[in-house]
């Protein structure tokens, strides 16, 4: 699996965690940035981890700020993504299984280096449930991209 991750400097300190993991479960990373906890704004981020993902390039993208708010909102503006912001374990396999989230947004001022983790281990080892109803629903959520 490859995944594409990145921060602004609010996220960037979950961000070497987080890669570590992925990297120890044998998941390759393109690493977005930022690379120093330099100052950016997460819209410019978010585009590039959003382009990897609806090019292919990643089967799924990581996205960190201080709350994961304006990170998801960001994502959500690309055609082809769908981005939640998840704090909790429900919501981070719930998200990939009913609503086949691509971009996990999380806020590094909100959770912790091993919860964040854990979050992430929970997103990557969901799967689309693929049921009529949630089928029905993510098309209705692509025709609103063209809206």
């Amino acid at each position: 699996m490859i995944i594409a991750m990145g921060c602004d400097h609010a996220g960037f300190p979950l961000k070497a965690a987080v890669t570590e993991m992925l990297r120890k479960r044998g998941i390759e990373v393109i690493d977005h940035g930022c690379y120093r906890g330099e100052v950016v704004d997460f819209p410019d981020v978010a585009k590039k981890v959003c382009a990897s993902v609806t090019e292919k390039k990643a089967q799924r993208g990581i996205m960190l700020c201080g709350s994961g708010v304006g990170a998801a909102i960001a994502c959500n503006k690309a055609a082809g993504i769908r981005a939640a912001c998840c704090h909790d374990i429900y919501t981070a396999h719930q998200c990939v299984e009913h609503d086949d989230v691509n971009v996990i947004a999380l806020g590094a001022d909100v959770v912790g280096k091993q919860a964040a983790c854990d979050l992430i281990q929970r997103y990557l080892d969901s799967s689309f449930s693929g049921g009529d109803e949630f089928a029905r629903r993510i098309r209705k959520l692509t025709e609103m991209e063209g809206s």
